[in-house]
């Protein structure tokens, strides 16, 4: 099954690792770092032109990826098919 994160964008919902909400998850500092050296090294993908509401850490082949959104995380757990899809 795949989630369409938005602007065409699909990711295997089998690699999705976690979707947080960007306004809270950022205010902790692992995840402010976690975010920045994934920027670094050329890890995120920006999925959207607007507003970013959140964002989606994916292992695709083995390779840790960050899709920033501007679907909010609720949204794309619904999209899911399950609030319990990640929990």
């Amino acid at each position: 099954m795949y989630l369409h994160l938005g602007q065409s964008t699909l990711v295997k919902t089998k690699d999705i690792i976690g979707i947080f909400d960007l306004d809270t998850a950022t205010v902790a500092k692992p995840t402010r770092d976690f975010l920045s050296k994934a920027e670094k090294e050329g890890r995120v993908i920006n999925v959207t032109y607007e507003l970013p509401k959140s964002f989606i850490v994916c292992n695709d082949d083995n390779e840790i990826k960050v899709y920033i959104s501007q679907l909010s995380s609720t949204t794309l757990l619904k999209r899911a098919g399950s609030i319990d899809f990640l929990m």
